[in-house]
């Protein structure tokens, strides 16, 4: 057995491995394969790769385990067998080193899906599926947990905590993804997450892939400043370049031999390579640190940064007139202008006009409804406010974006004044003209509500701080009469938890559904704004119903069947809208009323509903 890991690292150095997905494919292993999986199907493979690195000179070698967790398995339909390929690649590892002093190190890898805040997988599942795949390793004789390429401060977490659960006493290397400005995905700095590393237990901390070794040094030199744990640096070959349609790494062994050196003049003590890397690599790296003289980390370079713990939040009613009436406890009317399909926004400004003239509170301007290529939302809110002098309510959708893209979207809407935000996952393009369009969904309005939070505060999605926060009212989305109306109430808890302030609903057409979801939301009850909808004829009614899985009652329906005319229609489409506005008013905080084919005046028609027919005056 080879020396306590821990205690020879602060002797000297140690040289890791190099690739396993880069030799797999080279040798014709397909990537739409599970790699993990080889583990079982091709072991005399995997085998044969651990003994390349080893006669290499590598001192410790990773268990091909990257991926084989419940998550990542179960997209090949593998999530079952979790526990015996964890346990064969220890076995395999093992195998190939039984004649080598080396230790074998656990390859733990992200999830391959976001896990809350941004996503769906909860902490505790998250935590589970770590636990999961390191019982096996542990039970199986790993020497050395190894988390890699980890982006997500969150999902390192529970990576850590579940190492922590199955074995507290095993040497725990913590290692995360950056960029070329060293932050990781989520853009937490050096300064976030060092500490926060070092504080939830790991043992060494470090990173690998994503960059190459200029940028990585970079990064670990930063890292030096603010730990006194043991670092670790396994980066790339270099960033990849496409030749002949394939990826390739350019970085010489040679190359990546100068910086092993330099890595470990910076005080790394745990060296190889990530992607791209081979055992040809590791040789020439573990010649050029036989000749280098090892300089330990010096003394006194172990201060501790502490993550900023900032909230500039402004309060709901000082971030917008919206927000004040919401917060005073107002009834908040707002209307629905939705944006040109050219560049001819003269209709939309004078139905602002005419909306603001009548009471309107707030004009809602959604993303593209439906899919459709239409003019961007922010331009018409920010021309809106400009022109007509009203306020606009911002939709603002997770479909287009990635998580860099909103939170630019965002800090730009804010700094052009626009305050109000109703956060909503969006369409998918397959629903518009233009179904072969690709989708984002980086995060779901859940993940968007938690990003805008954090910017209200101060911080960006890193949590790292960004000066004075923005001054967003946060809004969401509801729908009383969906069919699965537990997970409505499941998620709308979620959204609540990660800040909404107020919440606007699909369009009102039964009673009982409305008054069924206020009382099971009653625990995290915010503001709730009513949708109503003039309904204009029978074939929309039937539409909303069936394919936009608006409720609409049988009885709604046959009375719009009813109208002998289509101005009929109109008028029974407007009385009902009225009936909904009187019936819903005790029971939420304000109402969005829609303008079907920008019919703005149908908006002063339902209003008379309440009385003298302006908003101001509810």
């Amino acid at each position: 057995m080879p020396a306590n890991f821990l205690e020879r690292l602060e002797k000297s150095p140690v040289l890791c491995d190099g690739a396993m997905g880069t030799l797999l494919y080279s040798k014709g292993i397909f990537i739409n394969r599970s790699y993990d999986e080889l583990n079982l199907s091709q072991p005399e493979l995997i085998r044969g790769i651990h003994h390349e690195y080893l006669q290499a000179g590598a001192e410790i070698i990773e268990t091909n385990t990257f991926g084989a967790n419940v998550f990542r398995l179960s997209r090949h339909s593998m999530g079952d067998r979790v526990r015996n390929i964890n346990m064969a690649g220890v076995r395999l590892a093992r195998e190939a080193a039984k004649s080598f002093d080396v230790w074998v190190a656990g390859s733990v890898g992200p999830l391959g899906s976001r896990i809350e805040p941004l996503g769906k997988i909860s902490f505790a599942e998250a935590r589970a599926a770590f636990r999961e795949q390191i019982e096996a390793l542990v039970e199986a004789g790993v020497d050395i947990i190894m988390l890699e390429t980890f982006g997500y401060m969150e999902e390192i977490h529970q990576a850590i905590l579940a190492a922590r659960d199955v074995g507290p006493k095993i040497p725990l290397v913590a290692q995360v993804t950056v960029d070329e400005e060293g932050n990781t995905l989520d853009g937490s700095s050096p300064e976030i997450f060092v500490p926060h590393l070092e504080q939830w237990g790991a043992d060494v901390i470090g990173c690998n892939c994503s960059v190459g070794p200029v940028a990585m040094l970079d990064a670990i030199e930063k890292i030096k400043n603010l730990t006194s744990l043991p670092l670790a640096a396994q980066p790339n070959a270099g960033i990849p370049r496409s030749v002949d349609g394939r990826n390739i790494y350019l970085c010489s062994p040679e190359y990546m031999a100068s910086y092993a050196k330099k890595f470990i003049n910076a005080g790394v003590r745990v060296v190889g390579g990530c992607c791209g890397t081979t055992p040809d690599h590791i040789r020439v790296m573990k010649n050029a640190l036989r000749a280098g003289e090892a300089r330990t980390r010096p003394a006194g370079g172990s201060a501790r940064a502490e993550a900023p713990k900032l909230d500039l939040t402004t309060p709901l009613e000082k971030r917008s007139s919206l927000g004040a009436r919401i917060a005073a406890g107002e009834f908040v009317t707002m209307a629905e202008i939705v944006p040109p399909k050219g560049t001819d926004i003269q209709k939309e400004i004078e139905g602002g006009r005419f909306l603001k003239s009548i009471g309107i509170h707030a004009i809602n301007i959604p993303d593209s409804p439906r899919a459709s290529a239409r003019m961007s939302n922010q331009a018409l809110s920010l021309l809106m406010q400009q022109q007509v002098g009203i306020e606009a309510v911002l939709h603002y959708t997770c479909r287009d974006r990635n998580v860099l893209c909103i939170q630019s979207d965002l800090l730009g809407a804010a700094a052009t004044g626009i305050k109000n935000l109703i956060c909503i996952t969006g369409d998918p393009p397959k629903m518009g003209g233009y179904p072969d369009a690709t989708a984002v969904f980086d995060v779901d309005a859940i993940g968007l509500v938690n990003i805008v939070r954090n910017l209200n505060r101060g911080l960006d999605i890193g949590g790292n701080p960004i000066g004075h926060g923005t001054s967003f009212v946060i809004g969401v989305g509801a729908n009383p009469g969906v069919p699965n109306v537990d997970e409505e109430i499941r998620r709308f808890e979620y959204k609540v938890g990660a800040g909404a302030e107020y919440a606007v609903t699909q369009p009102v057409f039964d009673l009982s559904l409305l008054e069924n979801f206020l009382r099971e939301i009653e625990h995290c009850r915010i503001p709730v704004l009513a949708g109503i909808w003039p309904l204009s004829s029978a074939r929309e009614a039937e539409f909303m119903k069936n394919e936009l899985r608006v409720s609409v009652p049988d009885f709604i329906l046959e009375r719009m069947q009813r109208a002998a005319t289509p101005e009929a229609a109109r008028q029974e489409g407007v009385a009902i809208a009225r009936e909904m506005l009187v019936a819903v008013r005790p029971m939420v905080q304000g109402a969005q009323i829609s303008a079907p084919r920008a019919r703005y005046n149908l908006v002063a028609d339902v209003l008379e509903a309440l009385g003298s027919g302006t908003a101001a005056c509810v």
